[in-house]
């Protein structure tokens, strides 16, 4: 199981991005897929993601990022919409997923958005 993000890039704050992630292999079923991201120099956090059929969000994603999902293709998209200066960071895609008699937990490389004016 692998993973490709892509869709970061540079924006002014109100801006907008989406990032896609797509996972690849011979996935039999998606436990989980989500986002996170990590700004310079801090921890690693959740941005959002989906358990089984649920959506979930962080609270600073909330009310300005949109999860959703194309599951023929096992890509996740993230719809980032008034973008702040604080959002900037390597936005990494997870997966935990079952292929053949294995299950796999894998992180993506990450997409890098930078919001500044």
């Amino acid at each position: 199981v692998q993973l490709q993000a892509s869709g970061g890039g540079w924006v002014q704050p109100g801006g907008s991005l989406r990032l896609s992630c797509e996972a690849s292999g011979v996935i039999n079923k998606i436990n989980s897929m989500g986002w996170y991201r990590q700004p310079p120099r801090q921890g690693r956090e959740l941005v959002a993601g989906y358990l089984g059929d649920s959506p979930r969000y962080s609270s600073a994603a909330k009310g300005r990022f949109t999860l959703s999902r194309d599951q023929v293709r096992n890509t996740l998209y993230l719809q980032m919409d008034n973008l702040r200066p604080e959002d900037t960071a390597l936005y990494l895609c997870t997966v935990d997923a079952e292929a053949g008699i294995n299950e796999y937990d894998v992180w993506g490389r990450g997409t890098q958005v930078t919001v500044s004016s």
